[in-house]
Parts: C-alpha cells; structure tokens; sequence
C-alpha cells in the first residue's frame, strides 16, 4: 500500500510538472507570436527609437555595428528581421534601402514603410568628384546633427502613433524627454565650439555637412570619390587643407587609411578617429564636438 501511495503520488507530481511545462512553453510562443518589430536601416536610428518606443517594439537594425553603408549587402538574417517587422523605417538617400524595400515588400506585402527623413532639410553637393561637387546628389548623413535628430525623432513618434494609438500618450510623454535632452546637447556643443578661431575642418569622407552646418563650420573633404585620388587632386587638397588652417582630420576606420596618413604627412593635422555609425550617437556627436574644441 505504501509502495502504492509513492507511485501515484509521483505520476500525480510528474503530470503536474508536465502541465506547468506545456504552460510556459505555450506562453513562450504566445509572447514569441505577439513580439512586435520594427526595422532600420542604421544604427542611430535604433539609438533614436528605442528611446521613443520603449518596450512596445523590438528594434532591429539592418546594418551591423561597425559595417559600411557604402558597400553593404544584406544578409539572409536581415532579409528575416525584415520579413518579420510590421514596419521599417528609412533614413532617406542611402543605396541600399530601395532594394532592400523592393525585397522586404515581395515578402512582406504588409510591411509598412516610413520615412525618417521627412522634413528634415539636406545638404546637395556634400560629395566632391576630381575637384567638383556634384549639386544633384542629397548627402545622405542627416542623422550627423542634433537639429536633425529632432525632426527624425517627430517622424519616428508620428509612425508609432499610427502603429499603436492606444500608447500616445507615453510616446508622446518620451518625445518630450528626447527633445529636452536633444536641445540640452545641442545648447552644449554650440557653447563648447562658438569660440573656435579656427571655423574649418578635414574629414575624409564627407559624412559631417550636416554637423558643420548645425554650428557654422567648414568642412573640408580630402576622398576623391571613393577611389584613390590622383597626384594632381591630391595636392590641390593639400594646399586648400593648408590654407584654411584645419588642425583636425576625421576618418573613418572602414576607409584605406594609408593613403590618408600619406597626405595628413604633408598637412600635420591631428587624425582622429571617427564612426558616425555608432549605436551610441550621443557619444559620437560629443566625441567630434570635443576633437574640434580641444
């Protein structure tokens, strides 16, 4: 009898534990189903609007931490992260997104679409090609400004609020946050470069336009369209960088950086490093601020 009792009392306990087992897992998969998520295209965007959505969205970025705009190419993960969102949110003007669009939407004819861009005013001719700027082409960096950071925060609120209406009023409680911090940034570096004597600055790509023109700077780009500068372009940068008495020059790691470390020979300005497409934007808005100011 005894014998008896233990036995049905440990298949009593083996059922239950099944059945708390099934209800976890059934709940995992629930919560698994019912995750919602939105995609973008780079890294400060996800900086941005994680900030705004809280825990309503999973964010997921395209390119990955450290990756290169310039010659990306999606992986198949990224195809899913897409395939998966309800919603992916552009940043504007950069190659890669209208194929990736035209393949997410085969995919995924419900995914909605939003442009971070909207709004914002760009820059045309930020590009320089042996010497002369092309006045058709948009640069594409508008997230290098904290003015623009708050005009792409507006339109990243407006599209949750059309995805989830019923959580207005936090998104519209954590805009208010993001705009006072963002106008604090920005009040603190234009204090902190106001009083430059020296207005200009070189930079290998040309991803700062927008920064310069936030605080009234020049920017000065030393790449020949993405290629190795010929003899002759390269000394006309040399003596402009000269003339304008430019003590910094940023660049970026993803580029060659031989060929910009044989010209900065011949310039001595201080080479500092940067990444405009770090997750941590804030940091990296104060980073260039600081380089320029020290």
């Amino acid at each position: 009898m005894k014998i008896k009792t233990i036995f049905t009392t440990s298949i009593a306990i083996a059922a239950l534990a099944a059945s708390l087992l099934m209800a976890l897992l059934a709940s995992c998969s629930g919560s698994r189903r019912s995750e919602r998520i939105i995609a973008v295209s780079i890294q400060p965007q996800r900086y941005l609007l994680e900030q705004l959505a809280g825990n309503n969205f999973k964010v997921v970025c395209l390119l990955a931490q450290g990756s290169n705009p310039e010659s990306y190419e999606p992986s198949m993960q990224h195809l899913m992260n897409l395939e998966k969102s309800e919603a992916y949110f552009c940043i504007g003007n950069i190659g890669f997104e209208l194929a990736i669009v035209a393949k997410a939407k085969e995919e995924n004819p419900n995914l909605r679409l939003f442009d971070n861009s909207k709004n914002v005013p760009v820059i045309h001719g930020s590009h320089n090609c042996n010497g002369h700027h092309h006045s058709h082409e948009v640069d594409p960096h508008i997230w290098t400004s904290v003015k623009n950071a708050m005009i792409i925060a507006q339109n990243m609120h407006d599209a949750l609020i059309e995805l989830d209406p019923k959580h207005a009023d936090q998104y519209d409680r954590n805009l208010s946050t993001l705009n006072a911090h963002l106008e604090q940034l920005h009040a603190e570096i234009k204090a902190g470069l106001d009083t430059l004597s020296i207005r200009s600055f070189l930079v290998w790509h040309p991803s700062l336009s927008y920064f310069a023109r936030d605080y009234s700077l020049r920017q000065i780009s030393m790449e020949y369209n993405g290629k190795e500068a010929p003899v002759a372009h390269i000394k006309a940068e040399i003596d402009e960088a000269r003339a304008s008495g430019a003590r910094v020059l940023f660049y970026q790691k993803e580029f060659d950086t031989r060929q910009i470390s044989t010209i900065n020979e011949q310039i001595g300005a201080r080479m500092v490093t940067i990444n405009p497409m770090n997750y941590e934007w804030e940091q990296e808005m104060r980073h260039i601020a600081t380089a320029l100011s020290e």
